[in-house]
């Protein structure tokens, strides 16, 4: 119980942070291009048009919401966040309740159908929190993209139900799942097998040992680049004539 009240608390401050880099993400995948390209260099050092980055992006949304506009759709992310959290902890509860009535053997950690097991648990508990919590992320970048038309129709997580429910029905609180959840276990089973094999055969003697720790992080980014395109499809069935 403490561990998840921990990562309630953690998420939400995190979630909170990032928020206005999502919300300018957002509006970028969108194609909202409201101000013009400006001249630059590239990293060989020729001369190329380059998008506003994100501070000057931030700073045109600041001068027509305010500093408030940065967080819009923030409610509905921040429950998203707190479900999925609970949900995800419960579904590996009791896999780990599973587990432990099994002999358990440390020199298996490292062996091939350990690391399949652990991934399908872990798949199977982030997919039950991203299914019941695609509702709150639907309203959430529906929120954001209202800043394009200045539209107010996504108004608040309750009135945003309604409008949703009235004009979609039950389906369109579910608009983009299947390709969020296609990328989702796609950058999960590339990311631990890769890290696996890494570890495995790459790093296996001792002189390399203490690189093994950071080969999950380096294998997620790698997983995160490979599958944005299922990411980037998901966002935008999910606010597709919704204005």
């Amino acid at each position: 119980m403490a561990d998840t009240a921990s990562q309630l608390l953690l998420g939400s401050g995190l979630t909170v942070v990032s928020h206005p880099l999502m919300y300018v993400k957002m509006l970028v995948q969108v194609g909202h291009e409201p101000m013009p390209p400006t001249l630059g260099r590239n990293i060989f050092g020729r001369q190329v048009y380059q998008l506003p980055g994100f501070f000057a992006y931030a700073k045109h949304i600041i001068s027509i919401d305010g500093k408030r506009g940065l967080f819009k759709g923030l409610a509905p992310r921040l429950c998203a966040g707190a479900v999925g959290t609970v949900v995800h902890s419960k579904v590996l509860q009791c896999y780990q309740s599973q587990n432990q009535m099994e002999e358990s053997d440390s020199r298996q950690k490292d062996n091939l159908e350990y690391v399949i097991k652990e991934t399908t648990q872990e798949m199977v508990a982030r997919s039950a929190a991203t299914l019941i919590t695609h509702p709150f992320h639907v309203i959430t970048l529906r929120c954001m993209v209202q800043f394009i038309g200045r539209e107010t129709k996504y108004d608040g997580i309750f009135g945003s139900i309604v409008t949703i429910y009235r004009e979609e029905g039950v389906l369109g609180f579910f608009a983009g799942l299947i390709p969020r959840l296609l990328g989702d276990v796609l950058s999960l089973w590339i990311c631990n097998m890769v890290a696996y094999l890494i570890n495995k055969y790459a790093l296996e003697n001792g002189a390399v040992g203490e690189m093994k720790s950071y080969s999950q992080a380096v294998t997620g980014f790698l997983a995160s680049m490979l599958t944005y395109p299922f990411v980037l499809v998901s966002n935008l069935m999910a606010v597709n004539n919704c204005g």
